[in-house]
């Protein structure tokens, strides 16, 4: 850790050093009067340090993610149309706290069709921004999809919000997702994507997880 604040300590005194200079020769351009060079002082590079500190620490958020490791079995209902029937499939997840328990990754395994579904997601949580991200990708495409979400204590549910590649157009589109931790033994994950027809969102998945 001692290791890491130095070097953060030295890359924010380079960079700010950096911006003094150039808007020192910027203002020598229209007023040719002599500027002198504005050195960070130490308490900038204090309250630096004490950003980057908090940025990097894992929180009580972090420890929340963290009791979801282990391994999951699910129950995945698929929709591919707002008016087709449903497709039921089994799928298992393992989860684990990576980076230092800074985010979680989880390994999926399931069906779809007749034909093996990996995916992998990483979540995290951003302590500056104050919201969840999550990144997935699987072996049914070859793009990546982002969200990020918000806590809502009263459902224990994060509202996820972002976008995804639609293969049809190769631009992104809207993305949802609600991830509910019903209790310490059962999560239920929900996808909504873009209509066909452009009006609103409808629900394309979900997976209700159980421990074990």
């Amino acid at each position: 850790m001692k290791k890491i604040s130095i070097a953060v300590a030295a890359l924010c005194f380079l960079l700010s050093t950096e911006t003094s200079v150039a808007q020192t020769k910027k203002t020598a351009k229209t007023q040719p009067k002599k500027v002198e060079v504005a050195v960070p002082n130490e308490m900038n590079q204090e309250e630096m340090m004490k950003a980057w500190t908090v940025y990097m620490t894992p929180t009580e958020v972090h420890k929340m993610i963290a009791k979801s490791d282990g391994d999951w079995s699910g129950e995945v209902t698929h929709w591919m149309t707002p008016d087709a029937p449903p497709l039921i499939s089994k799928c298992n997840e393992t989860n684990k706290m990576i980076m230092g328990g800074r985010y979680q990754l989880s390994e999926f395994k399931g069906e779809f069709m007749g034909m093996p579904f990996d995916g992998m997601n990483i979540m995290g949580y951003d302590n500056a921004k104050k919201v969840f991200n999550t990144t997935w990708i699987d072996n049914m495409g070859t793009g990546v999809m982002n969200l990020q979400g918000k806590w809502d204590e009263k459902t224990r549910t994060i509202n996820f919000k972002g976008t995804m590649v639609d293969p049809m157009t190769g631009k992104d589109c809207e993305a949802k997702e609600t991830f509910t931790f019903i209790d310490d033994n059962t999560q239920l994950m929900q996808m909504f994507a873009p209509r066909p027809d452009g009006k609103g969102m409808f629900k394309t998945m979900q997976i209700k997880f159980i421990r074990g």
